[in-house]
């Protein structure tokens, strides 16, 4: 028997192995049958290439729990090792200096693997004690039995065992006692060894017999060694395709399409990844990437390799260029890295552009479903839009698909305002701003639909790509003003009864929603009444609304404009109501204020003439008590018109209207405008 000390120059490895080597323990397992799969690998190629002579046999990795013994087991049929090999491997940690190292690493513990090679250790988190028998491959080799307990202390003896291999058997310790769960093993088997290249055998097959399960003798495989992305794109059907997004996401719709990787220069990169179908809920489900190194599974984590957009993506990604630290669960940042970034990025979109040259109505059919991911990937990266806006489409309200190009065509004559701007009129909602569409349509404007949770952050990312062109919500204004021309119309109203009528129409000042009564010379069959919303406040609005930063506005009260067609026969009809009723104190009013006016303006130049301090206390007071009486005038004035307007019910009547035709009418105002509708009919 030999006994000896692992090479360590300090006891404190193994409690840095056991406690800080790895985020998570339970990638012990992962870490074994990693190991395992390399050995059986090492026995395929040195058969394939002459250099082993005897019986390969079926490769296979048996994985055994034992309850009563708290051991896990893991077997494998691969190379083996000798005993020189067992004490090279598994004895001599390759450091240079095991203090340098823990002063180095003791506050960064997941720095570790891929520069010192310490995956058999992690089987130390779990164990008390790990017994390793191995036989090699090698003519005439003996078993060999390697033992230790988590101390630097090691025994290595002869020992028993058929065949050549190896098996690890780890004998569990009590913090790690659930590890001896049968479905817990199984869990984690699937999780990090799904579709490893070697069988993994982990209990029996059963089957249901005489009222109960019962093992059928044959070997339960947890594995698929062939997974679709390791076979050519030419060995596959569409069927192979779904059927491998099943086995990944068994729950689900499924996917619109997929991209198949298969690079070889200047990294390796092999993978597929789905499209798959996104809510306008924006369901960012992100950790739906797997990414494997030679297929073992690393982490499903991959923001650090794919630009955010594209974590909206299903699928796999294999690389073995993807530098990885000590638990292979993190992906540290270099040039391959942002390689492979790059790459994936053109290839979607290069596989998007294929399907909409190739099959345009196919590509208008699945767009609404893909608009989300290219929106998010078109406002984030700056490369994926230049390939991306050559064939990313536009909706309008009639269903009709158009590229940017098509569109600009389209609308370039009559939708050109008269500084030279493009407008491209929107609408968010085809129900709620049905009115609105209509009259842009009767201009013969087109108005594209614009109803994504994303849309709001295009527009604004569009029109700093477009030039000299501007987005403009259907509702933002009065049909006139959306696409300003050079004709202009006069009033059949005056400037002094408009400005009366501001306060007769203003009749919702309790209202949480602020409105700002305006006039705008329309038709005179256009719409009496009708309620925008500024293009610019509820673009802020929508933008905190959505978390943009924009915080500032998304506390202020919704605004409007109640803008009044100051040539509609109705908004006349209330102004020459207005003045039969209330002419006569309406006047004498305007005579009080225009003395008033006339006094405080012959003050106000007479103080002008004068440096401050030669102005009396008095002259000051005189002044100050004739704008109060101003003051006072004109606030009876509005009180005066704002109680004709809420009592007259053609003006309550042309109010609710607008708010009605803009959904903004409900409970009881609602119910008070029929029942008002009703006694006016």
């Amino acid at each position: 028997m030999q006994t000896g000390k692992i090479g360590v120059t300090t006891e404190n490895i193994f409690p840095i192995i056991k406690k800080f080597l790895y985020s998570d323990h339970e990638i012990f397992l992962r870490e074994l049958i990693s190991n395992a799969v390399d050995a059986t690998q090492k026995l395929r190629t040195m058969a394939s290439a002459g250099d082993y002579k005897g019986e390969a046999g079926d490769a296979k990795i048996f994985v055994t729990v034992d309850k009563k013994k708290k051991t896990i087991k893991v077997s494998d049929n691969g190379v083996g090792m000798t005993e020189e090999e067992l004490d090279k491997y598994l004895n001599q940690i390759a450091f240079s200096s095991a203090n340098d190292f823990l002063d180095k690493y003791k506050d960064q513990a997941n720095s570790i693997i891929g520069h010192f090679g310490l995956g058999f250790y992690s089987s130390f988190m779990v164990s008390d004690k790990v017994e390793v028998i191995t036989r090699s491959y090698q003519d005439g080799a003996k078993a060999v039995k390697w033992t230790c307990d988590g101390s630097p202390e090691y025994t290595i003896e002869e020992s028993v065992r058929d065949g050549r291999g190896t098996d690890v058997i780890l004998h569990i310790d009590k913090e790690s006692k659930d590890f001896l769960d049968d479905n817990k093993i199984e869990q984690l088997l699937k999780k990090y060894c799904k579709f490893l290249p070697v069988e993994i055998a982990f209990g029996k097959e059963q089957e249901w017999k005489d009222g109960k399960m019962v093992d059928t003798g044959k070997d339960k495989i947890i594995n698929n060694t062939k997974p679709a992305w390791t076979l050519k794109p030419s060995e596959l059907k569409d069927e192979d395709y779904q059927k491998f997004y099943r086995e990944l996401y068994p729950a689900g719709d499924e996917p619109l399409f997929n991209i198949h990787l298969n690079v070889d220069y200047p990294f390796k990169l092999t993978g597929i990844l789905y499209f798959p179908k996104i809510k306008s809920n924006i369901e960012i489900q992100k950790n739906k990437i797997q990414l494997y190194c030679n297929q073992v599974f690393v982490t499903d984590s991959v923001e650090g390799i794919v630009p955010e957009f594209l974590t909206l993506l299903h699928g796999v990604l294999d690389s073995p260029d993807i530098p990885l630290n000590v638990s292979r669960s993190y992906l540290q940042s270099d040039s391959n890295v942002k390689k492979i970034s790059s790459h994936i990025t053109k290839k979607v979109a290069d596989r998007l552009n294929d399907i909409f040259r190739n099959n345009r109505e196919e590509f208008e059919k699945k767009w609404d479903s893909l608009k989300l991911f290219i929106e998010y990937g078109m406002i984030t990266e700056e490369k994926f839009y230049e390939k991306v806006s050559k064939f990313a489409l536009l909706k309008n309200t009639d269903d009709k698909y158009f590229t940017y190009e098509e569109y600009e065509k389209i609308i370039k004559e009559n939708q050109t305002d008269k500084h030279k701007s493009l407008i491209y009129l929107y609408s968010t909602n085809k129900t709620d701003q049905f009115s609105y569409i209509e009259k842009a349509k009767s201009k013969g404007y087109d108005v594209l639909n614009l109803d994504g949770q994303l849309d709001i952050h295009l527009i604004n990312h569009l029109e700093t790509k477009f030039k000299d062109s501007r987005f403009v919500r259907v509702d933002s204004d009065v049909i006139e003003k959306l696409i300003q021309k050079e004709e202009t119309r006069d009033a059949k109203l005056p400037k002094e009864k408009q400005d009366d009528l501001k306060s007769v129409f203003n009749i919702r000042p309790k209202s949480k929603e602020v409105f700002n009564v305006t006039f705008e010379t329309l038709d005179e069959n256009e719409t009496p009444v009708m309620i925008t919303q500024s293009e610019f406040m509820r673009r802020m609005k929508d933008m905190s609304a959505m978390g943009g930063g924009m915080n500032f506005y998304g506390e202020l009260p919704d605004s409007y404009n109640l803008v009044v067609n100051p040539n509609h026969k109705l908004v006349i009809k209330v102004s020459d109501e207005l003045y039969a009723a209330k002419g006569d104190e309406l006047s004498s009013n305007d005579a009080e204020r225009k003395k008033l006016k006339e006094e405080i303006d012959f003050m106000e130049k007479e103080h002008k003439k004068k440096k401050s301090d030669e102005i009396s206390q008095l002259e000051k007071d005189d002044l100050e008590k004739l704008r109060k009486e101003l003051s006072d005038i004109e606030d009876s004035r509005k009180n005066v018109l704002e109680a004709f307007g809420s009592g007259n019910n053609t003006v309550k009547q042309l109010v609710d209207l607008a708010l009605l035709s803009n959904n903004m009418l409900r409970g009881e105002e609602l119910s008070t405008f029929v029942k008002r509708s009703v006694e006016l009919l």
